[in-house]
């Protein structure tokens, strides 16, 4: 069976390291090789040269992480296609929270966004302070969608809780009904406790049979009110990890990033993870 390798993006920035410190700790915690690559078609007058960026990148990760396996690779394309074509085989996908550029702690780099958009493996973005960073809350957020059994974003969530025995914090939003005339005779009950109640039924469905595969996991099941973007915005602000699904249409050119996914990866405050699912 072939050992897939975690892949980072290396360019040399701030971000980049940050990056290249976070992917290797995950490739320690699931035992998987580290792969660092660097596209080089976008070179600047100035810029070191590949060789000495993957010197540097390859030295933080073995004294970061002595016995960990690296290996470098290094393509003569585009940064963001560079990454996207080495994941088409790979564990996942780190990259930095925005390019050499970018606006500090905003916006994600072109390159980030086009591997998050187009990227076969999972891709995750690592943002947040050092304590989300490092692990400190001990507890991993998934957002939960439509799909009524386990999603490859759940999968990746517990292999992640597992990976770091913490706590499993599942979300679906839910959103009060408009126009719902509460006090009338035909109405029995509340319409908001009937949404919540389908929230967690839901969530139960969903996540049954992968929580039986990961028995040992700690999982706390969570439905809230509001819109989705909000509410997974205020839950990263006390995880290590927010992990969601990023649909893809088979046949389908350009970016794939829908409107909650472009919002978590400029702005959550936790490293986040996409989990291609094919629609």
């Amino acid at each position: 069976m072939v050992e897939l390798p975690l892949l980072v993006g290396v360019d040399g920035s701030g971000p980049g390291l940050l990056a290249v410190d976070w992917a290797a700790d995950a490739a320690v915690r699931h035992s998987v090789p580290l792969c660092l690559v660097h596209g080089t078609e976008e070179r600047a007058e100035g810029d070191p040269e590949p060789e000495e960026l993957m010197s540097a990148a390859t030295e933080r990760v073995r004294l970061r992480a002595p016995g960990l396996r690296v290996t470098t690779v290094v393509l003569d394309e585009e940064p963001g296609a560079a990454l996207v074509h080495a994941g088409r085989n790979a564990f996942a996908l780190v990259v930095g929270s925005r390019g050499r550029g970018g606006i500090a702690g905003l916006l994600l780099g072109s390159v980030g966004l086009e591997a998050a958009g187009r990227a076969d493996c999972p891709v995750v973005v690592v943002r947040g302070g050092e304590n989300a960073r490092a692990g400190g809350h001990g507890r991993v957020v998934l957002g939960v969608g439509d799909r009524v059994d386990g999603s490859p974003a759940a999968h990746f969530a517990f292999r992640e809780a597992a990976a770091r025995h913490c706590e499993l914090h599942a979300v679906r939003t839910w959103r009060r009904p408009a126009h719902t005339a509460e006090n009338h005779l035909l109405v029995q009950g509340s319409p908001a406790g009937a949404r919540h109640r389908e929230a967690m039924d839901h969530l139960d469905g969903a996540l049954r049979a992968v929580a039986r595969e990961h028995s040992g996991i700690d999982l706390h099941l969570h439905a809230v009110e509001g819109p989705t973007r909000a509410v997974l915005l205020e839950e990263s602000r006390r995880a290590d990890l927010l992990v969601i699904g990023a649909h893809r249409r088979q046949g389908r050119l350009g970016l794939q990033l829908g409107v909650v996914d472009h919002t978590v990866i400029h702005h959550a405050e936790c490293p986040v993870a996409l989990v291609p699912e094919h629609i």
